[in-house]
């Protein structure tokens, strides 16, 4: 009975150490499912996202989707990208679980479908590779209402008189958000509306928002040109030594210490030239309304990289060191 009992015990402790190790496999997969899927909701929404992610303590949720940045952005902000460090940081709890609730009437937004990514560390589209992610699929479309007759009189209500908006912009296929709902992208009309004042938002990526209030009359058509501003970003390039000349995207622009302002957000080429030194060439990255800094340390021109660095105008070592050698063997001779 004694040996029964030795041999059944390690067989209960395989059996049970094999249900943990399915147990612990069960939940893996179980956070794969759950921060994947496909989701339908109308902008204005508020969709809850959530997972589970045991790899650390935060999780990082960025969007792509129609008319954003391809590596994308923020979920709670759009203007913040996420191959900036903009990514939307998530907690998890110590069940190793996650929860977000997505604004989905946040300015900016267009019906389309988006894709959430989440990853386990700071990253973007284009730095998949070094974090783990799943993806989470959502489609956003524009509200409607219906609307029917229930009990009364069963005599039709007389006609409200409404009037209309037709909203343009420059440029086109600008946001329109009035009254905090969405509406659609200019060239826009918008019947149907009672009469009173409305507030009428205009949203495009790269530009400054734009809002103004509209009166709409009953029977009339009110008329909205728009014209957004560019949103621009500033450069400080200062050198050592300073009186450097600074060229921007093949313009002279000065000397350092310089400020530019006013640059479109994107990569523009700087070169910084001085006398006696060696011309370099930048590619700098401008944000919208952002003052980038750039600190350039000129090296003489006379000095190159690697093992045989040496100052122009002098003999290498090894030459200076030859013609001594010559020059004592004359001296020695000269003496006998």
């Amino acid at each position: 009975m004694k040996e029964d009992c030795e041999n059944i015990m390690p067989e209960i402790v395989r059996i049970s150490t094999r249900g943990i190790v399915a147990l612990i496999t069960l939940l893996v997969f179980f956070s794969v499912a759950v921060a994947s899927g496909q989701t339908q909701a109308y902008l204005g929404d508020v969709v809850t996202l959530s997972g589970y992610s045991y790899t650390g303590n935060t999780v990082y949720l960025f969007l792509t989707g129609p008319n954003l940045p391809p590596n994308g952005v923020a979920l709670d902000n759009i203007n913040r990208h996420a191959d900036q460090g903009g990514a939307t940081q998530v907690d998890v709890d110590g069940n190793g679980h996650w929860v977000y609730l997505w604004n989905t009437g946040a300015p900016g937004l267009d019906p389309g479908s988006y894709t959430i990514w989440v990853a386990d560390g700071p990253a973007d589209v284009s730095r998949l590779s070094t974090v783990d992610y799943r993806t989470i699929s959502v489609t956003l479309s524009e509200p409607f209402i219906t609307a029917g007759i229930s009990g009364g009189s069963g005599q039709p209500p007389e006609p409200v008189q409404t009037g209309s908006m037709d909203l343009s912009s420059i440029p086109n296929g600008t946001s329109v958000v009035v009254n905090n709902m969405y509406k659609g992208m200019t060239p826009l009309i918008v019947s149907g509306l009672k009469p009173g004042t409305y507030n009428v938002t205009f949203t495009r990526f790269g530009y400054a928002g734009l809002s103004t209030p509209v009166t709409v009359q009953a029977g009339s058509l009110s008329e909205v040109n728009a014209t957004l501003v560019m949103l621009t970003g500033s450069l400080f390039v200062n050198t050592t030594p300073a009186g450097a000349r600074l060229t921007l995207d093949a313009s002279t622009n000065g000397v350092s210490p310089a400020t530019f302002q006013n640059l479109t957000p994107g990569n523009h080429t700087l070169s910084v030239a001085k006398n006696g030194f060696v011309t370099q060439n930048l590619t700098i990255l401008v944000t919208a309304d952002q003052m980038m800094t750039v600190d350039v340390v000129l090296v003489p021109a006379g000095i190159s990289d690697g093992s045989r660095t040496r100052v122009a105008g002098f003999l290498p070592s090894t030459a200076a060191a030859g013609m001594l050698v010559a020059l004592w063997a004359v001296v020695k001779r000269s003496r006998k």
